[in-house]
């Protein structure tokens, strides 16, 4: 319930901001607030391109995937997702600002989707999960077949953010990993905490 309250509301988020850009700025946030290669007036795009998109039809196309992959994603918590999420949005932004091409402005959530599939992809390899590897199996036969969109092609189309994204979610999936090995590391060797006794 947490998960899908969140990530509805974070998709109610980017309806209401594509609506002001469009009713009251005439698409203008866009190219005010998305990131801008190698310009300092455009890093802070890093912060704001994900919230902004190009048109209905473009946050349509991504609102399935920010639903779907931004759910399974919670599984870990939300403490977990929200660190995911984070390193996720600012490794696409900053990939982008660094690499994409001269003269061009990027938004939208696709950077995010992106890193969200390559951590479910990729999560139950590093956990050992037989479920959560299934649960990756599924994806991948559903959407594999976006990951196309990691490699250059369509102009109108920033791979630089797919790719950067992906890369920071699969490095978020095996520190994920890690930690949860370390963590029950440390309760193997402490044992549970120990109960009230009640007389």
């Amino acid at each position: 319930m947490q998960a899908a309250v969140v990530l509805v509301s974070f998709t109610a988020l980017l309806y209401l901001i594509e609506f002001v850009d469009v009713a009251g700025f005439h698409g203008s946030l866009d190219r005010s607030f998305g990131v801008k290669p190698r310009q300092l007036s455009g890093l802070d795009g890093v912060l704001f391109a994900p919230l902004l998109h190009d048109g209905w039809a473009h946050l349509a196309g991504n609102t399935i995937p920010v639903l779907v992959f931004g759910f399974l994603a919670m599984a870990g918590g939300l403490a977990q997702w929200i660190v995911v999420t984070t390193v996720i949005w600012l490794v696409s932004g900053i990939g982008v600002w660094l690499t994409g091409d001269a003269g061009t402005v990027t938004i939208g959530a696709s950077g995010l989707a992106f890193g969200w599939l390559a951590f479910l992809l990729v999560r139950g390899i590093f956990n050992r999960s037989f479920k959560q590897i299934l649960v990756a199996a599924v994806l991948f036969f559903y959407w594999g077949g976006v990951l196309w969109g990691l490699l250059p092609g369509d102009q109108q189309i920033s791979w630089q953010a797919h790719l950067f994204g992906a890369l920071a979610g699969l490095l978020m999936a095996f520190l994920a990993a890690r930690a949860s090995r370390v963590r029950a590391a440390r309760t193997v060797a402490t044992g549970p905490a120990p109960g009230n006794l009640a007389a």
